[in-house]
């Protein structure tokens, strides 16, 4: 449904504070696919949401959405085809409007008078049922203002004014970071059971590893700007390649006693991308590196069936559950 190829971003092109955000970023998201991007700050994964979502000018590659090319798409035009989720509830909604015409709005059904938005009553029995059915309990509150309400509720009708526009892709850029934890699990519940019941196609970020594992098909980790690791939730999970991705997941909490003793611990922190290492990106920090790796930057290519790696030397590192050091190194 959509495909990126060779995408590439940067900010500050051209003079000395230039930046590399993207480098030849390739992904195909397929029709009813639920796709998670993880990695750390600063890896590139709201640049990558933002330059899909036509935000931002991409500098080279494509973006092809059904076959056409909608690179030069502005956002605008891309949205009858994507909707998006923010990761404060406070973008995604308007204060000051009711959650019947923060609907109106996204769905284009407002009538303007003077500074306020009037609502057709039609309109306001559509709005009613489209809540009832996202079961998003909020389909006898349209005419409360959305500054008054807790953040899970205006996260909840940020996502209603998302699906208003019955989008064929929904991407969510870390929906439930800004909500208090006991919120989180019903919102990400809410966007799983949505995905199941409007067969929607979605693009999640996602820092929560325990619940990207419940939720995603297919997992794409980055790092410094690039996609080091993709693959289903199941490969990735279960055998990670990418030296990167292995550190990730040996930091999901587990109930299991002593489990910190797994934990590989990384030296050093992420590349400044204004001055990016020469070789694998990663190789300043990675425990199994090797001369290669610190020349030649490596690829991303098929490790097993459907699963890719960026690593000269994939499946090296020691697993999550492999033990460690008396000191929690590798």
């Amino acid at each position: 449904m959509i495909s990126v190829k060779r995408i590439t971003k940067y900010f500050h092109r051209g003079s000395i504070n230039e930046v590399l955000a993207l480098e030849k970023i390739d992904l195909d998201i397929r029709r009813g696919d639920f796709i998670t991007i993880i990695g750390s700050n600063g890896a590139g994964k709201s640049t990558l949401l933002n330059c899909l979502a036509g935000c931002f000018p991409t500098d080279e590659g494509k973006v092809f959405m059904d076959e056409m090319d909608v690179t030069s798409w502005p956002e605008h035009r891309r949205a009858n085809f994507l909707s998006r989720v923010f990761q404060n509830p406070l973008l995604g909604t308007c204060a000051s409007l009711t959650i019947e015409q923060n609907l109106a709005l996204a769905a284009r059904r407002g009538l303007r008078h003077g500074l306020g938005l009037g609502v057709k009553r039609a309109d306001r029995e559509l709005f009613r049922g489209q809540l009832k059915h996202l079961k998003l309990g909020l389909e006898d509150r349209l005419r409360d203002k959305v500054g008054l309400l807790s953040g899970g509720q205006r996260q909840r009708v940020a996502i209603a004014r998302a699906l208003a526009t019955n989008p064929r892709l929904l991407v969510a850029d870390e929906p439930v970071s800004a909500l208090d934890v006991s919120l989180r699990g019903q919102v990400i519940n809410l966007l799983a059971d949505l995905r199941q019941r409007l067969q929607l196609t979605v693009l999640l970020i996602a820092h929560d590893l325990a619940v990207v594992e419940q939720i995603a098909d297919r997992v794409a980790v980055m790092y410094a700007g690039k996609i080091v690791e993709l693959a289903s939730t199941r490969s990735v999970y279960r055998d990670p390649q990418h030296p990167y991705t292995v550190s990730l997941l040996s930091a999901v909490p587990s109930a299991e006693p002593l489990s910190w003793r797994n934990r590989i611990v990384l030296s050093g922190e992420p590349p400044n991308l204004a001055a990016l290492p020469s070789g694998c990106r990663f190789h300043p920090r990675c425990p199994v590196a090797q001369d290669r790796c610190r020349i030649e930057e490596p690829t991303l290519v098929e490790i097993d069936l459907g699963h890719e790696a960026a690593c000269h030397y994939p499946g090296e590192l020691a697993s999550p559950g492999d033990t460690p050091d008396e000191d929690g190194t590798f």
